[in-house]
């Protein structure tokens, strides 16, 4: 009798050790569908020419930092229509480089992600429809100036406001707010 009974605790005692062997292999007991990781959230900071507005990039990292974002500064190029739409753009890469490098410094110092590009288009708002189109933002900070031919004209603006599948924040600087970003302090690193 306690022949059987010491065998009778041992199959129970093995499939107690089993039972948790199993149990640890599938991982924590769920209750319910899961719910996938939260996508990681990302602010467009488009812009052309040579500089981009200090008080557009100031406020697109005070956003990155406040929702856990990365930022994501676009040059927009454009590219003649007598060439194909993926022709190399040396001028216009040569100028974006260092702009996208002082922001990426600036981004970095205060520990905000960055995720750089050039995107190509006819004109800045067809690069920047294609660039909307491929890519998915939460939100657009974007300049607005007031110097004709320089940047995205009113109209644009009004086309992103109209068409942006995301938030749109369009900031003006006060007429003796003149600072910027430019690439001239990274420029000697190339």
């Amino acid at each position: 009798m306690t022949r059987l009974l010491l065998e009778v605790v041992g199959v129970i005692v093995c499939l107690a050790g089993g039972w948790a062997i199993a149990s640890a292999l599938r991982g924590p007991a769920t209750t319910g569908p899961t719910t996938p990781p939260p996508r990681q959230r990302r602010i467009l900071l488009p812009f052309t020419g040579t500089s981009i507005s200090e008080r557009s990039l100031q406020a697109a990292l005070r956003l990155a930092r406040a929702e856990d974002a990365t930022i994501m500064p676009a040059y927009l190029a454009t590219v003649p229509r007598a060439l194909p739409l993926d022709a190399a753009v040396p001028r216009q890469a040569a100028e974006a480089m260092p702009v996208l490098e002082a922001i990426e410094q600036q981004a970095h110092a205060q520990g905000v992600p960055v995720d750089a590009r050039v995107q190509r288009g006819r004109t800045y708002r067809h690069a920047l429809a294609r660039l909307l189109d491929a890519e998915s933002v939460d939100r657009v900070v974007v300049s607005a100036s007031s110097a004709p031919h320089h940047g995205l004209s009113g109209e644009d603006l009004v086309w992103l406001l109209r068409s942006a599948p995301a938030e749109v924040l369009i900031l003006r600087p006060g007429e003796d707010d003149r600072r910027v970003v430019s690439g001239a302090a990274v420029a000697g690193h190339f």
